[in-house]
């Protein structure tokens, strides 16, 4: 049975040192906190991956602890904080078991993780354990019904994907494991991939093959771009806009 093991992560971001090298997730962790008081509270990052939206929390006056069963993404991490000037406190631990108090975090988030569970339920219920009374967590997944999980099952078949083997969620799976792990659902966000699926994919081949390098956002080309961006917008004001995105989260409180 393939699975996602800590040499995938170990040798994903030693070769991710540069974090420019990685795509961002567009600031949609950090749209969705926006809104949450964060200053002098506790929060945690759970599979700490580039740490960007924790350096953001710790910018804004959060105490940020960055937690991973892997100590390769740490390195990455403490070259953004000292070049950043912030602090957060990486900590090694298995999520479903993690070295802290009930209620210790007034916010717990990961995205890019829970995929890589194949029972969910034990990281839900020890995010919700270390999360105080009234406090959020938000989970952010891929979504179901997107051609990158078509192209992800091909490749974890050929035992050619990056993390070993993920699933994906549909934002009513997502919402219903939320609830399951007796939190409310506050509310559920998506966002599409720019660029697209297929420009980043040739870009990554390319580099892997060291035959070209092609840049990480490529010129727009009107009208598209333009059209895109108000596509979106509308798709993003509706529930079945939901079951387009790449990716998707739900915020949850306690």
């Amino acid at each position: 049975m393939r699975q996602s093991t800590p040499q995938h992560w170990e040798r994903y971001w030693a070769e991710r040192e540069e974090i420019d090298d990685v795509y961002s997730n567009e600031d949609r962790i950090k749209r969705q906190l926006d809104a949450l008081a964060v200053e002098d509270r506790w929060v945690m990052e759970v599979g700490a991956g580039s740490g960007r939206d924790s350096l953001e929390l710790a910018h804004r006056g959060a105490h940020v602890v960055v937690l991973d069963y892997t100590r390769s993404s740490f390195t990455v991490i403490r070259k953004q904080a000292d070049r950043l000037g912030v602090t957060v406190h990486p900590v090694c631990a298995d999520a479903r078991a993690m070295p802290f108090r009930e209620g210790t975090f007034g916010l717990v988030f990961h995205q890019g993780l829970m995929e890589h569970f194949r029972d969910p339920m034990p990281l839900l219920d020890e995010n919700v354990r270390v999360l105080g009374s009234g406090g959020h967590l938000l989970v952010d997944v891929p979504q179901r019904f997107h051609v990158y999980t078509l192209a992800k099952h091909v490749m974890i078949l050929l035992g050619r994907w990056f993390a070993g083997w993920e699933t994906e969620y549909s934002p009513s799976e997502l919402e219903s494991l939320v609830r399951r792990a007796r939190l409310q659902v506050v509310r559920t966000y998506g966002e599409w991939m720019v660029p697209g699926f297929f420009y980043r994919s040739l870009r990554y081949g390319l580099m892997r093959a060291r035959l070209a390098t092609l840049p990480k956002y490529p010129p727009e080309i009107w009208p598209f771009g333009p059209l895109g961006r108000k596509t979106r917008a509308w798709m993003r004001q509706r529930r079945l806009g939901l079951y387009t995105c790449a990716m998707i989260g739900t915020l949850g409180r306690k």
